[in-house]
């Protein structure tokens, strides 16, 4: 089951990603996302008030815990309800956490020897962080020309008119975040989340 929400991520193409440290704000958002057809989503835990957010979104979607970067951090994560786990970076300590818990862990990579190192560490999906700053499309298919085995997903202030453009270049999936939300009603969350599953179904 929880290798499969990797293939749902690539199927779908998009990867919300919200950032709140208010549990309610956390749900209604979420919800207003899963509406609109989302299936997998990652809620940041930078603070710990979200964790108490996970087990009810769970109940609609798989939550991904994102910005884990410490053993602990994932574990409370996982026993919160998280079913996958996802990284600004790339460290062995997540991948024996995710081994050990058959939790998939999505690493964070910039550079083409760290995300090469972490395709041989078998990480599923590969994060390129913050692809913005690291040159945007034309990165990924740089990045990609030499190694075309990567499965890698964008990420870093990326709006959603600009995912066609990152999957055209190679990318399995993008990760969105405030574009996806931010300034908008739950209504007009769903509207987005269901028009951007549309046009990349087409």
């Amino acid at each position: 089951m929880n290798k499969n929400l990797i293939d749902v991520i690539k199927e779908e193409k998009i990867f919300p990603i919200l950032r709140c440290n208010d549990p309610k704000v956390a749900i209604d958002t979420a919800k207003a996302l899963i509406d609109g057809g989302v299936k997998v989503l990652e809620i940041n835990a930078e603070h710990p008030s979200v964790y108490s957010a996970f087990e009810e979104i769970s109940k609609y979607a798989a939550v991904c815990a994102g910005g884990i970067i410490t053993s602990t951090q994932a574990n409370i994560a996982i026993s919160s309800g998280a079913k996958l786990l996802s990284s600004p970076i790339f460290h062995m300590n997540l991948a024996k956490i995710s081994k050990n818990k058959r939790i998939p862990y999505i690493a964070g990579t910039s550079t083409a020897n760290e995300a090469y190192s972490a395709w041989k560490a078998r990480i599923p999906l590969i994060k390129i962080f913050p692809i913005t700053a690291m040159g945007g499309a034309m990165y990924i298919s740089d990045l990609l020309r030499p190694m075309p085995f990567l499965d890698i997903m964008p990420i870093g202030n990326v709006k959603l008119s600009e995912v066609k453009d990152y999957i055209n270049a190679g990318a399995a999936a993008v990760g969105v975040g405030r574009d996806f939300y931010e300034g908008f009603s739950y209504s007009e969350i769903t509207k987005r989340a269901s028009k951007i599953l549309t046009e990349l179904k087409g």
